[in-house]
């Protein structure tokens, strides 16, 4: 008799920040599959079949903006940040049986907002700006559609009878209110943290 299969998904933005945590370093693709592999091997999915890993992120930005300050040009596309994003999104998708589910990452109209500890301390001690004290004004769009079309999806064509999903997002909650109503079994883990009682609360098992 064939196994029920199961998902795994996972919030890349929750992920990588929670592995930085314990490594203390940037995640590598390496990182992230080991995680995986531990999942693979929770006692609430042995009689389970491994369908597919879902990975949701998005892409940094390539735009071209002009530091707050200084005015000096700032190529998005040429920093670290988004070399080291693009590098591990191009690993991961070689990795056995991940697909990724990729938003945008979009800059708001004004493209820099000032630090909250900066107008704290600016607060107590006034003096002139620079470009250090703001970071870029970023939002992500697209990610949390992309997590509820799947899971919607999976669970009505019955792909699945249960996931695991890495987050810590309460805009995942109608989602597992979702798949629940439809008989799939929804698997939080928050490595970790202690995540939004509301999100805990529409799982069936918190780990």
């Amino acid at each position: 008799m064939a196994k029920p299969l199961y998902a795994i998904l996972l919030d890349g933005g929750y992920l990588t920040k929670r592995l930085y945590v314990k490594l203390k370093r940037h995640a590598t693709a390496a990182d992230i599959w080991d995680e995986c592999q531990r999942l693979m091997g929770l006692s609430q999915v042995l009689d389970y079949e491994l369908l597919r890993i879902y990975y949701y992120d998005a892409f940094p930005s390539s735009q071209r903006v002009m530091l707050p300050i200084s005015k000096t040009p700032l190529d998005l596309a040429a920093t670290p940040r988004y070399r080291q994003s693009q590098s591990l999104f191009d690993q991961l998708v070689l990795m056995p049986h991940f697909a990724l589910r990729m938003g945008e990452v979009v800059l708001s109209p004004a493209e820099w907002r000032i630090k909250s500890r900066v107008q704290k301390s600016l607060i107590a001690a006034p003096r002139a700006l620079t470009d250090q004290d703001f970071d870029l004004d970023l939002a992500q769009k697209g990610v949390d559609m992309r997590v509820g079309m799947d899971m919607a999806r999976l669970a009505l064509r019955e792909l699945v009878r249960a996931v695991i999903v890495v987050t810590g997002d309460t805009d995942f909650v109608p989602a597992f209110k979702f798949v629940r109503r439809e008989g799939v079994k929804v698997i939080l883990e928050r490595l970790g943290q202690n995540g939004s009682r509301e999100l805990r609360h529409h799982a069936d098992i918190v780990l």
